[in-house]
């Protein structure tokens, strides 16, 4: 009796753990149910391998009609099960339960399927793939609704490579079918697997059999499915020899160019440098190099935005015999009247890469042709496009050195520095450094110090935080030495400003220059000035003392720390404000250097 009522009790432990996820998937609270899905691998666990197939398997597979942040949870998490249901042989359990999500509504989760459907089927040996996963895709293939048939698309790379010929051929010609599906959506996710299954498929198929299929997806009535086309376009013009690129798909790629869609144009704006890399020099030059000049001639905005983005690398690509002459008589034309777009993306996008030119040109070039649009470029009324400009003066600094720009940089520099969006100030401070290294010692004592001194001082907080960097940026660049002749004793008046904004702004700075300064100018200038500080009125000055010397105190010898800084600590530790004593008693116990404060 007593070993029954034993046997029994066991049995109710095995199932707990399936009972209390049923209770829990029934529950009427959404966030319950999602947090039941995403334990499912303990409670495989628990269950075990064979319980785990033939129990919570069957049981999740009935379950599938939910909310669809729980659907996508449970996609995702049988994409990880195949060790929790026995390993790969029994890979075969998860199919079931996929395929039911790979066909509901919802797009992401049906994408999460089909992924976690790929996982499972990279498991499968040969034989089990056609056996369970051939059967499956050809069922979703033949789905009444489309949803089904959209996730049969993400399959076929994943099948076609491991099966028997005839089982192939029946692969091709289901995916073929889906091209030509009379709904959108099922011909849009066809167009957008083509390029992938196009690299598992034989080369006398992908002529006979995809290429067509390329060509009639390229002329769709639906831009969507014409733009993808474009994608499919640079795998198989990698796929093939250069003789049959040309005329198998040349002539798409020209009927894509000139498309009615701008949203065709501009994908192929986008694929052109992969393209370009894929079709080779000779085609590139009779074709692609008048593709692109049409390309930064659209009438759309979108389009020449994407373009002028790739001018630098399109040019770079270019064959070296012909390069310059290309450039100069082909690509630079429709730049120049880029610079003077109406559009400010357009500019931009142009600016963010046109001094990339500059190497491949050379310094005559550069000065002859490219310097006066970096000086227009300079003067644009737009803070990004001034912004890119002066991101990437370092390409011309190494072709014609930066002082034929130095006296058209600073009024951009400046305007951008003063300017009223705080968010293009702080992108000014960040290119700073950069700048100063550039320039030179002189330029920036005279020019740009003042404007670094500003921004320390500036209504934003972020804008203060970056120039403390930048400082600490502009002394790794000068030196030791050029700082304390030219900014420390100016940082360091700051103590006496009446608003203790400015006053803590002062000790961040210490902070900041304490890891490039050193032990002499941190004891010489930066401690007296501390201690003066350490009796400021205003708690929250008081307690970053108490934190700056923390951070000092690892640069200090134990004679350095026992003569100022501990009085300083001990002071403060005694403070009426809790926080005050929080941080002054936290520093007194830290170890800096080996030295206990």
């Amino acid at each position: 009796m007593a070993a029954s009522a034993s046997g029994d009790k066991a049995a109710d432990d095995s199932l707990y753990p399936i009972a209390v996820l049923i209770d829990e998937l029934k529950n009427e609270d959404i966030q319950l149910r999602l947090n039941s899905i995403k334990k499912l691998s303990t409670i495989a666990l628990a269950l075990g391998e064979e319980r785990t197939r033939n129990e919570l398997i069957p049981f999740l597979t009935e379950s599938i009609y939910d909310e669809d942040e729980v659907l996508l949870a449970l996609a995702e998490q049988l994409g990880n099960f195949i060790p929790l249901v026995g390993g790969p042989e029994y890979a075969m359990y998860l199919i079931p339960p996929l395929e039911s999500l790979a066909t509901v509504e919802e797009t992401v989760v049906r994408e999460k399927a089909v992924e976690s459907l790929r996982t499972v089927a990279g498991q499968h040996s040969a034989q089990d793939l056609e056996v369970h996963l051939v059967p499956t895709l050809q069922r979703l293939v033949s789905g009444d609704w489309f949803t089904s048939r959209t996730s049969a698309c993400g399959l076929f790379s994943v099948c076609y490579p491991r099966v028997s010929a005839a089982v192939k051929s029946e692969l091709r010609i289901n995916f073929r079918t889906l091209c030509q599906d009379e709904t959108p959506m099922v011909r849009r996710a066809a167009a957008g697997k083509l390029g992938e299954f196009a690299k598992v498929v034989e080369l006398e198929y992908l002529k006979s059999d995809l290429i067509p299929t390329f060509v009639q997806m390229a002329q769709d009535e639906q831009d969507s499915v014409r733009l993808l086309a474009v994608e499919a376009c640079v795998s198989i013009a990698q796929l093939l020899p250069q003789d049959e690129v040309e005329l198998n798909v040349m002539p798409t790629l020209r009927q894509c160019v000139n498309d009615n869609s701008w949203r065709v144009r501009y994908m192929v704006s986008e694929k052109l440098t992969d393209l370009q890399k894929a079709v080779g020099q000779e085609i590139t030059k009779n074709d692609l190099v008048s593709a692109f000049q049409f390309l930064l001639k659209d009438s759309e905005a979108e389009v020449r935005a994407s373009a002028s983005a790739k001018v630098t690398e399109f040019c770079a690509n270019l064959d070296k015999t012909c390069q310059e002459q290309i450039i100069m008589t082909s690509i630079l034309p429709c730049v120049k009247e880029l610079v003077a777009d109406s559009n400010q993306h357009v500019k931009s996008a142009l600016a963010s890469v046109i001094m990339g030119l500059s190497p491949i040109v050379g310094r005559n070039n550069t000065i002859e042709h490219l310097l006066p649009l970096f000086l227009i470029q300079l003067k644009d009324e737009w803070p990004e496009v001034r912004l890119n400009i002066i991101s990437t003066l370092d390409c011309i600094n190494d072709v014609i050195g930066i002082q034929q720009l130095s006296q058209s940089l600073l009024p951009a520099i400046v305007e951008l520095a003063e300017d009223s969006k705080w968010r293009v100030r702080l992108a000014i401070i960040e290119y700073m450094p950069l700048l100063a290294g550039q320039l030179g010692q002189d330029f920036f004592n005279q020019k740009l110090r003042d404007l670094c001194f500003n921004w320390l001082n500036d209504h934003v907080y972020a804008i203060r935080e970056a120039a403390t960097l930048n400082m600490k940026k502009i002394v790794q660049t000068f030196g030791t030495q050029w700082a304390e002749t030219n900014i420390i004793n100016q940082i360091l008046v700051m103590y006496k400003n009446s608003n203790y904004l400015h006053r803590m702004t002062c000790l961040f700075c210490i902070n900041a220059l304490a890891d490039v300064c050193g032990a002499d100018i941190i004891e010489r200038l930066f401690l007296p000035t501390i201690k003066v500080l350490s009796t400021d009125p205003v708690a929250n000055v008081r307690f970053n003392v108490a934190k700056t010397l923390q951070k000092l105190s690892p640069f200090l010898d134990q004679a350095a720390i026992d003569e100022h800084v501990k009085p300083i600590l001990e002071k403060l530790n005694t403070d009426t404000d809790v926080d005050v004593k929080y941080f002054a008693a936290e520093a007194m116990v830290s170890s800096a250097g080996g030295y206990t404060i």
